[in-house]
């Protein structure tokens, strides 16, 4: 019988020694992954000077936050300036013409100057032999007040269609 202990005894340290293998191959496997684990670690916390990782997550919400507010801030600014370029006097309409079919040429002129909103003023000046006239008449939504001749609803009419 003294045999079969020393041959079980035998089969027992080779199932150890296989054992031990598996395990140790196991544990450089594992040692692999955490090399990985640790250099992807190094990467995701970078230069932020934080050790854990929930303090650069904290990091990182707080730096969103800023970028929200500013954001936010940058967008209004935007809106506003849009609100502004819409509001000037931006589409020039010019329409010149004779005034007296018996001196010269188009001397006399019509200018329409017109925002977005169809807001901004008509100014004609009428040439004569002697003597030059100026008018200026305001204008709301593309109408005025004030009677419009011909040539000043042309101006106006260029000038609202212009892109």
């Amino acid at each position: 019988m003294n045999g079969w202990n020393d041959q079980i005894a035998m089969a027992v340290a080779a199932g150890e020694g296989v054992l031990l293998l598996i395990l140790l191959i196991w544990v450089m496997r594992l040692g692999s992954k955490l090399g990985k684990l640790k250099k992807a670690h190094a990467r995701m916390i970078g230069e932020t000077g934080v050790q854990g990782l929930e303090d650069v997550l904290h990091a990182v919400h707080e730096h969103l936050g800023v970028l929200d507010r500013k954001q936010s801030e940058q967008e209004a600014t935007l809106k506003q300036q849009e609100r502004r370029l819409a509001a000037m006097k931006g589409k020039v309409g010019v329409h010149r013409f004779n005034a007296f079919s018996d001196s010269g040429s188009d001397l006399s002129f019509s200018v329409a100057f017109i925002n977005e909103e169809q807001d901004g003023v008509v100014i004609t000046g009428i040439h004569g032999r002697e003597q030059t006239f100026l008018y200026a008449k305001p204008i709301d939504k593309g109408q005025s007040a004030y009677m419009l001749s011909p040539e000043e609803k042309t101006a106006i009419s260029l000038a609202l269609h212009k892109g």
